[in-house]
């Protein structure tokens, strides 16, 4: 006979766990992937300037945009890990320390796109800088935003190991899942320092990086977790 744990049902917790991790990355194709293309004319400082100058609020939505769903994800890990804990808390909180380092990294990164926005303003002080200067100041900090937003990628990278090895020891959700979730760890810390140590990286090579949160996310939204099993890890973890 299965004892049951207080609190939502191990289903509730999954799905709210699959809704959060829907809300955190709603945006972040269009905040991520869009936009900089949007803006940003390879090798063309003056271009860039120009595109950021013409579109200057839909580049603030941007920085919202990515400060959401790093504040989202923060309710993302703290969801998971109640769903998880019950397989072991140690890496249940390691998991939720790796996404608490890549947060803030993540929110301050953002000065360098609100840096721009001050380069672009127009204000008195910039005026000792000749205009081609401070489009190339433009373009440097967008660059180090790109730069930045690896830095967090490694721990975007290494969170999805403990997520992944706790959905492989589960035995409430498929064992695939986690490997899935492990071979995105890699593929993202891979392309990280990859990119540090040689620029010209090929980064397309890492396939697999995010189908492992894809089908994770599906699964939570969808079937969830097997309840017994979920029930009986939480038992001997009492």
């Amino acid at each position: 006979m299965t004892t049951r744990t207080a609190g939502p049902s191990p289903l509730t917790r999954a799905r709210v766990a699959g809704i959060l991790y829907v809300i955190a990355n709603l945006f972040a194709p269009f905040a991520l992937l869009y936009l900089p293309s949007r803006f940003i004319v390879r090798g063309d400082a003056a271009a860039t300037a120009h595109n950021i100058m013409a579109s200057e609020s839909l580049f603030r939505v941007g920085i919202v945009l990515n400060l959401f769903n790093l504040i989202a994800t923060i309710f993302l890990v703290l969801a998971l890990y109640q769903l998880l804990k019950v397989v072991n808390k140690n890496m249940a909180s390691l998991m939720v320390i790796f996404v608490l380092v890549a947060v803030p990294i993540g929110m301050l990164n953002e000065l360098n796109y609100l840096a721009v926005l001050q380069l672009l303003s127009g204000t008195d002080y910039l005026k000792v800088f000749p205009a081609d200067q401070l489009q190339a100041l433009v373009y440097l900090f967008l660059r180090l935003h790109t730069q930045g937003f690896l830095i967090s990628q490694i721990f975007w990278g290494l969170w999805l190991f403990p997520m992944g090895w706790l959905v492989f020891k589960s035995g409430f959700m498929p064992r695939i899942l986690g490997i899935l979730l492990i071979i995105g760890c890699f593929g993202y810390v891979i392309q990280s320092f990859g990119v540090f140590l040689q620029p010209t990286f090929n980064t397309n090579i890492i396939f697999f990086t995010g189908w492992g949160e894809l089908f994770f996310l599906l699964w939570l939204l969808i079937k969830g977790v097997n309840v017994e099993q979920w029930e009986k890890r939480a038992t001997e973890s009492a």
